[in-house]
């Protein structure tokens, strides 16, 4: 086998099965982090994506180009990193962020102070903001990560435009405002360095 595939052909081979169920085990925990609601596990996925960024830099790549189907694979593999693993990297973030002076609502939102008739804030009557979060979190990344294998970095622009501007009458309220900002920030920076992962071995080559 090794004869037929020649050393370095073989190594490569290797090296790439290896990444990809390092990044496949890096999907499987992120879904069990949330399953289990403890997003700080999901912080494995970090590992794949930074080796993955210093595989990049320090010319790995080239050593050991990627035979077919592997760069496929790894890319799909990366892309449902992105999209899966961005969620409780974002929901660990935000939890470090708020440091639990935040509760959470029913609907994915979290709950504010609900202004009464005189412009005074109420104690006790609370709404829910931001709802659905966490499924136009899986959307944002999904269409980040597609922007960026395409090479249509306005998606990007755009999808940040129609988030920005859906939510705009529930920002009034300065911990839905903290809240979207940061999660906006982390859900799309994760999602942006898995792309670059994806297409920086092409743009490259």
């Amino acid at each position: 086998m090794i004869q037929i595939l020649g050393m370095q052909d073989f190594a490569a081979i290797v090296v790439w099965t290896g990444a990809l169920v390092f990044v496949l085990a890096a999907v499987a925990i992120a879904v069990l982090a949330i399953r289990l609601q403890q997003p700080i596990v999901a912080l494995f996925g970090l590992l794949p994506v930074g080796l993955g960024i210093l595989a990049i830099a320090l010319g790995i790549r080239d050593t050991f180009p990627a035979p077919a189907p592997w760069p496929g694979l790894v890319a799909l593999a990366l892309a449902a990193l992105a999209i899966i693993g961005g969620n409780p990297l974002t929901v660990w973030v935000l939890g470090r962020a708020a440091k639990g002076d935040v509760d959470g609502g029913d609907h994915g939102g979290i709950l504010v102070a609900e202004p009464t008739a005189k412009g005074a804030t109420s104690t006790t009557k609370t709404r829910e903001v931001l709802r659905g979060g966490t499924w136009i979190g899986y959307l944002e990344r999904l269409a980040v990560v597609g922007a960026i294998a395409v090479g249509h970095f306005e998606i990007v622009a755009a999808v940040i435009a129609i988030k920005g501007l859906g939510r705009f009458s529930e920002l009034d309220a300065p911990e839905a405002r903290e809240r979207f900002i940061i999660g906006t920030l982390v859900s799309m920076t994760w999602a942006a360095l898995c792309g670059a992962l994806i297409v920086l071995p092409v743009v490259t080559a």
